[in-house]
């Protein structure tokens, strides 16, 4: 099994390469209108947990206001990191690559660079993963993905602890055609209505425990 996830990671490089050559018009126009639309920061930037809880620094489109932090803040969420409906942080033309899932273009260069594979659990950010419990941490035993098994079975539409046992079960049985079969998914989906608003409160409760 060592020898065939080497090859499949060797495969992921190589198909993330090809799609960087292929999508740099698409990427390129993305990025323009951002910066005509919304003004400077095409990118959002910000640390998360790769395999072994190791942070990166990850890339997106940027898709929110540049202040939304703070915008959390003063709108005072329980959960930074969850949504409310219509959403005053999320710009206009962030909706739309929200709903095609073109603002996780840019992730293609942390596969080529080996941080990320196309598939594997969502790289979550550092203050929910201080926050895992033991069993939580198993997601982290692989490499995070663009897309992943939680995402093809309910992406927003679940809760954090039902997406821990997905990415457990997808630890459990990976395989490449496991792979094929999310990323098969994912492309005949891409394209999907605004998702509802889901309030999680099993982040909201661990960080209350935190503090």
């Amino acid at each position: 099994m060592p020898a065939v996830r080497l090859l499949w990671d060797l495969a992921n490089r190589l198909a993330a390469a090809v799609a960087l050559m292929l999508l740099s018009p698409v990427l390129l126009g993305v990025a323009l209108w951002i910066r005509l639309a919304d003004g400077p920061g095409v990118l959002f930037i910000q640390d998360r947990a790769g395999r072994n809880g190791v942070p990166f620094r990850m890339w997106k489109f940027r898709t929110m206001v540049p202040d939304s932090v703070a915008l959390s803040a003063r709108m005072g969420l329980d959960d930074p990191f969850g949504l409310v409906e219509n959403d005053p942080r999320i710009t206009r033309c962030g909706r739309f690559l929200r709903r095609t899932s073109l603002d996780e273009l840019p992730q293609l260069a942390h596969v080529l660079l080996g941080t990320m594979s196309l598939v594997g659990p969502r790289p979550d950010v550092l203050p929910q993963v201080a926050n895992y419990s033991a069993a939580d941490r198993r997601r982290l035993e692989v490499k995070p993905g663009i897309t992943g098994w939680a995402q093809i079975n309910g992406r927003e539409d679940i809760d954090w602890q039902q997406r821990f046992e997905l990415d457990r079960w997808y630890v459990d049985h990976w395989s490449p055609a496991l792979d094929l079969r999310i990323l098969w998914r994912t492309a005949t989906s891409l394209h999907r209505g605004e998702p509802p608003v889901h309030v999680d409160e099993l982040n909201i409760q661990r960080a209350g425990r935190a503090a």
